[in-house]
């Protein structure tokens, strides 16, 4: 009788300390349920103070799983970025700039950039957050690699078009330029509260984000216009 009651006692233990994961099937859906709340976890309190278990609990997943699944907090967070930069180029892609001159094509990829930024604020904050880090989660991300070379050979195609069309400048670095484009419209947004104060005026007013994407246009086709 000792010796049964023992072994229950085992099996219990054993089950308790277990995990159920999903099937194959459900394997997919519980990971895409990770991915999403830990996006929204480390976009409002960054790597430092985002919480697994906080990302569990909303995910309808336990600790365990996430661990099985993607390693560690920091494999974690490095995933959420490759996704945000992969999602970035997705929509990129999406613009279909081919059949515009190269003109209007320039001038749709700076709204688009800037439209993108304003409807992922996420993205804004989880890049903040790898810099704060400083790169170490995407220093050797293929992803990454991968998915920056594409975004940058889409611009040169685009200047080489301009160039053809002798509406661009030759010589323009495409690189530089991306940085521009990136710029002009990141800093507005993540400076907004204190320019909010110092010029007095609401930088996020309809008003003022229209005037601002317009200038942007102005500005970036005036550095590469011929």
């Amino acid at each position: 009788m000792l010796k049964e009651s023992q072994e229950r006692e085992k099996n219990s233990d054993e089950k308790t300390d277990s995990v159920s994961f999903p099937r194959k099937r459900d394997a997919e859906a519980t990971q895409k349920r990770i991915l999403s709340s830990a996006k929204r976890e480390f976009a409002t309190n960054g790597l430092a103070g985002a919480r697994v278990d906080v990302i569990a609990e909303k995910a309808d997943a336990n600790k365990r799983m996430i661990y099985h699944y993607f390693g560690n907090k920091d494999s974690l967070f490095a995933r959420i970025l490759e996704d945000a930069y992969s999602s970035l180029y997705e929509a990129e892609q999406q613009l279909d700039l081919d059949h515009l001159d190269a003109k209007s094509a320039l001038d749709q990829f700076v709204r688009f950039t800037w439209n993108y930024y304003l409807n992922n604020p996420d993205f804004i904050t989880l890049v903040n957050s790898e810099n704060l880090h400083r790169g170490v989660h995407l220093e050797k991300s293929a992803v990454l690699r991968s998915v920056s070379r594409n975004r940058l050979r889409m611009l040169e195609n685009l200047l080489k078009r301009g160039e053809k069309e002798g509406v661009f400048r030759p010589g323009i670095d495409a690189m530089q330029l991306h940085i521009s484009i990136a710029a002009i419209g990141y800093y507005y947004i993540t400076n907004r509260y204190t320019g909010n104060i110092i010029f007095k005026c609401n930088f996020m007013s309809p008003e003022m984000l229209d005037k601002r994407v317009e200038f942007n246009v102005d500005s970036v086709l005036r550095i590469v216009q011929a």
